[in-house]
This record gives C-alpha cells, structure tokens and sequence, in this order.
C-alpha cells in the first residue's frame, strides 16, 4: 500500500514528510487492529470510570477517606488499560509491516528510514493525542455523572482538575511513542509488546523487595507512579515528582526510545 500510494505524487526517493506521513495515515486508518485498539481504549477509560464512581459510598466513610477523597483521580482508573491499548496499536503501527513484509516496499519507496519513522511518530501520535484528550474529557464528565450525592464532585474550575484531564490525554500518546520505539527496535509484535508491558508495570513490582527507601526514591520515577501522582486533583501523592517534572520525565522515556528506534531502523536490514 505504501509504495503504490507514494508512487502517485512523486519520483522514488524524494519523498517529503507530508506524502509519508499521508501514507502513514491511510495504513493506520485501513488497519482492523486500529478500531479495536481504539475500542478497548474507550470501553476501559469509561467502563471503570462508571464502575468505581458508581460505587463509592460517601456516607460510610471515615473523615479521613472523605479528606483524601478525589473523584477526579478516580475517574481514570481504566487509565491503566488505556494506555495499554495505545501502546500496542502503536507497536501493530510498525511491528505488522515487518511480519507482513511491507516494510520492504516501504523503504524501497521511501530509503530515508528516520524520516519514514518521523512520519509514522506524528500519525500514531497525532491519533493517540486527540482520542486520549476527546475520552479524557469524556470519561470525566460520565465519571461525574456516575458520582452519587452527597459525595462532593469535581468541576474543571477547581485547582489541579483541568490539568489532571488534560494529562490524563496526553500520557497515552507518550506511551504510544515508547511502544513505537520499542517495535522498531524489536520489530516482533510479541517481543515489543512484552517489553512495554514491562515498562510500565514490571519494573514498579521490581522494587517491591528492594524494601520502602528504593522504592520512594526510585518508583518515582515510574512511568506509572508519574501518571498516578499527575492524575490526582486533591492530594499528592508521596513521594512523586511533581506534574510538571513527572511530564518531563515521560518525556524523557519516549525521547530515547524514538531515537534508539530509528537508530536500529537505520542500521539493520529490513
């Protein structure tokens, strides 16, 4: 699909950014595995957000329940279903054309892999970003919806709410490019999909035995002990980074795995 798409505007290898990154939007968006993907996304996010919401019992708790209590935080709670899901429609974004052989025609069609990964980057991210933001939004207002009176409920004017929201958004488009990474570094399905999945929650359980001082002072830099603490409006959670460090940091994950990608993407054979 690749090369024929390309073939159509421009002479082989002079290929810009947009007429990849076109070529990059019509795969991802004739590929099955993405409407799934995207499926499980919306069903987690807002399925468990109903679920917890709909189950809190303001009236028996404890004052000090009540004092921690944020419904904010606790409208994401398929936050960590979500974000595997992107992740691992951004791994299918590329891993799929090395099993199927596509990547062959690709790079024959367009040699300069970095920008063939470059293009694949800001689709899949452009997509991550703009679905996590619209179910952001989305399952905060069921979530509310769901909450029961008298439990207090959020409103996006209240301090640190917008910027949980938004946040909530925008962690699943980073995960999308440490999966994007992780596949063309891997580039087999099973393999990067179990490396991600080892980003984000195996290495938390790693420090468990390590006993409590490593685990405060190197969990904080978790990706999901970064997105824990971000996503809460009410209270902070202990030992964290801050949202605006903890954003940084999550950056600084998806940074290097792009790079080590194209680096590998450019230096092995297809």
């Amino acid at each position: 699909m690749t090369a024929v798409t390309l073939t159509r505007n421009q002479p082989r290898g002079h290929y810009g950014f947009r007429t990849l990154a076109t070529a990059e939007w019509l795969k991802l968006r004739a590929t099955r595995s993405t409407w799934w993907t995207l499926l499980v996304f919306a069903a987690g996010m807002i399925g468990l957000a109903v679920l917890v919401l709909s189950h809190q019992h303001w009236a028996s708790m404890n004052a000090a329940d009540r004092a921690t209590f944020d419904p904010t935080n606790d409208s994401f709670a398929g936050l960590a279903i979500g974000q595997l899901a992107v992740g691992v429609l951004a791994v299918l974004a590329i891993t799929s054309e090395f099993s199927s052989g596509l990547i062959r025609a690709t790079f024959a069609a367009a040699p300069r892999r970095p920008l063939v990964l470059a293009a694949k980057t800001a689709v899949v991210g452009a997509v991550a970003l703009v679905a996590g933001e619209i179910l952001a939004f989305a399952t905060f207002a069921v979530g509310e919806a769901a909450l029961s009176t008298p439990a207090p409920h959020a409103t996006l004017a209240q301090p640190g709410v917008l910027r949980a929201v938004l946040m909530a958004g925008a962690y699943p488009a980073l995960v999308a490019f440490i999966g994007l990474g992780l596949g063309a570094l891997i580039r087999h399905t099973a393999g990067a999909i179990s490396a991600l999945v080892g980003v984000l929650f195996v290495l938390p359980l790693l420090l468990v035995p390590m006993g409590t001082s490593i685990q405060n002072s190197v969990g904080q830099f978790m990706p999901m002990i970064i997105a824990e603490n971000s996503l809460s409006a009410v209270k902070a959670v202990p030992h964290s980074l801050s949202p605006g460090v903890g954003f940084v940091m999550l950056c600084a994950y998806a940074a290097p795995a792009l790079a080590i990608g194209g680096w590998a993407l450019a230096r092995r054979d297809a």
